[in-house]
């Protein structure tokens, strides 16, 4: 039976003390975290790290793991294609399929494929392996996961456990993934009722995922700016963080709260930390409803995907506050854009998308990036029996140094050591697959020939830029190209201010058409004309032959002439520029944006307390 739970004062201790024992929390936390996921299978276990730390830290490591290559095919394969080297992560595939290897190392061998998204290849080398070998029912669920096949993946497991051969490994494994059907299928945490909680007015807490100063990404930045907009107009402003964050990123010495030029992040970060997803949402429910009764916050505020919203909600409903759900993407379309065509058609997808989509129904008020993923919105929840759901726009915005007057180009580079005499295209993203770089390179080396002084600069970090290292070694134009790796915040603006245009050359996809970008809203902030794919969401931000150019995507022949022509017409560079930043001045700052925000928390609270809010 819950007991109900009243608000209470927060109890204080000694700083040292503090610190001292978030510190042990935090290695407990990490220890268990990497002996969960290496007693499950190394090689899988060394794939999710190179996806979650920085490129610095995962490149020497995978530099030891392919001189060893001969002691650990397997290792060595997913080392070098860690590193970009996927030649030879092929050639350790090719040789397992010719039957050069043990099955256990062929077997690791089809965990490699998978983790490169060679679903074929992981079958032949599964086929080698003999039923009942040590560990391949774990690979064999492995390969339906990724394909969202999640009722076969759990089933493939305990036939293995009634059969009497699954290893330690696989039976953690089968825990883990039948406990995240269970979310997926809808699951809600479990909180006790609240007596008494009378909210601050004018009051927020947003619930996040990841959060500056530990991640510098287009997510970070943009909650960042709402959250100082929003308490720029007087309102009482918190955020809190995932479960275990930033320390499962590597952040060991993170402490319980960071503050941010006066906003405050709060971290949860127990002593032991859930094995489950599940119990990890709890965690999460718990320790935000205690910062709730902290706080007394009148309005909660979260952004996709849904295990953020059921948290919100739940929280919500036992204050008996409103919720908002900011839907910045669609993270199942982002899944299904790196499988094969079946996984947008699978069980995962499937749930995925019912999940968002009850999330929206659910919400007090739904918020999206544009008119692109307003779209996607009324499409996911057009089947629901209420109808589809509205959303308002609150797009990406800029405010702080891109409201000033921008640096002359010359005075910009040498504040970030880039040639003066250079052409320079140039991006600052997340360097992943979808956005395109790789087009970005070939257009380059097209160019190449005609102009001398051209120089490619991407300023960002991710999991592709191994390989788009390697292929520009291939097309011969390595010293054209630099890679700054992630930046300070403080940098990037005098990137934006350093580059002749601003290129976005972004895949077609079901993510890239939805999702704008903050970047390029930056970019013409600054006065630099933006080249970038023609699709909906990119064409919300250019404006075609007004702001900058729209190209097709995935065409690098016209991306080349394009970006050539542009670099040649320095009076089209000039006009462009001027005219972009004049519009993203006069309609996408962030004290616009806020704006917008307050009024729809004011709405929601009058709507929510109507007593009060006529006292």
């Amino acid at each position: 039976m819950l007991r109900e739970r009243e608000a209470r004062p927060a109890r204080t201790t000694g700083r040292a003390g503090r610190s001292y024992r978030q510190l042990g929390a935090n290695l407990a936390v990490t220890a268990s975290t990497v002996a969960e996921h290496l007693g499950d299978d190394p090689v899988v276990f060394w794939s999710q790290v190179s996806r979650r730390l920085p490129s610095r830290a995962v490149r020497p490591a995978a530099r030891a793991l392919t001189g060893g290559e001969a002691t650990w095919p397997a290792a060595g394969a997913a080392a070098a294609h860690v590193l970009g080297r996927r030649s030879e992560a092929e050639d350790a595939l090719a040789r397992g399929e010719a039957g050069d290897f043990d099955p256990q190392t062929t077997r690791r061998l089809a965990d490699v494929a998978l983790g490169m998204g060679q679903v074929e290849q992981a079958d032949r080398l599964l086929e080698q392996v003999p039923a009942g070998t040590r560990g391949r029912a774990g690979t064999e669920a492995r390969r339906h996961w990724h394909l969202g096949r999640m009722t076969e993946a759990v089933e493939c497991l305990r036939r293995a456990v009634t059969a009497g051969h699954a290893t330690p490994g696989e039976r953690r494994q089968l825990r883990r993934l039948e406990d995240e059907l269970e979310l997926f299928s809808g699951w809600t945490p479990d909180l006790p009722p609240v007596a008494g909680y009378r909210p601050e007015p004018t009051s927020v807490l947003h619930v996040l995922t990841n959060s500056l100063p530990h991640t510098q990404s287009g997510y970070a930045q943009r909650t960042h700016s709402l959250l100082t907009a929003t308490a720029a107009r007087g309102w009482d402003v918190h955020a809190v963080t995932r479960p275990g964050y930033p320390v499962q990123v590597g952040k060991l010495g993170a402490r319980a709260l960071d503050v941010v030029d006066g906003i405050p992040y709060h971290r949860i970060l127990p002593a032991r930390l859930a094995r489950t997803a599940t119990g990890r949402l709890q965690q999460e429910a718990e320790a935000v409803l205690d910062l709730a009764l902290r706080t007394r916050p009148a309005v909660l505020h979260t952004t996709t995907h849904f295990v953020n919203a059921v948290v919100t909600r739940a929280v919500a409903e036992v204050l008996g506050i409103p919720w908002v759900y900011e839907v910045r993407g669609q993270l199942a379309d982002t899944w299904a854009g790196s499988r094969p065509a079946e996984a947008a058609e699978s069980e995962r997808y499937r749930l995925f998308t019912a999940r968002e989509a009850e999330a929206m129904a659910a919400a007090d008020d739904v918020v999206t990036l544009g008119a692109a993923m307003s779209r996607r919105v009324r499409e996911l929840t057009r089947g629901l029996p209420s109808g589809p759901v509205p959303s308002r726009q609150a797009p990406n915005a800029v405010g702080g140094a891109y409201l000033e007057e921008p640096l002359p180009v010359a005075e910009a580079r040498r504040a970030v050591g880039l040639p003066q005499n250079a052409r320079i295209l140039g991006t600052v993203t997340s360097v992943v697959d979808y956005e395109g770089l790789d087009d970005l390179l070939r257009a380059a080396a097209r160019m190449a020939p005609n102009v001398a002084d051209l120089l490619v600069v991407i300023v960002g970090d991710g999991a592709a830029r191994p390989g788009l290292e390697t292929l520009a070694g291939e097309l011969g134009i390595a010293h054209r190209v630099r890679f700054t790796g992630r930046v300070p915040r403080e940098q990037a603006v005098l990137y934006h201010q350093a580059f002749d245009v601003f290129v976005v050359p972004r895949k077609d996809r079901t993510v890239t058409r939805a999702v704008t970008p903050l970047k390029p809203v930056e970019a013409l902030a600054t006065g630099t004309p933006v080249v970038a794919s023609r699709l909906p969401a990119l064409a919300e931000l250019v404006a075609d032959g007004i702001t900058g150019m729209l190209v097709p995507p995935e065409d690098p022949e016209t991306l080349a002439t394009v970006l050539q022509m542009m670099l040649e017409c320095p009076a089209v560079r000039q006009c462009l520029g001027a005219e972009g930043r004049h519009r993203v001045l006069s309609r996408r700052t962030w004290d616009v944006v806020a704006r917008g925000t307050v009024d729809t928390y004011e709405f929601l609270t009058r709507r929510e307390h109507p007593q009060e809010a006529s006292a």
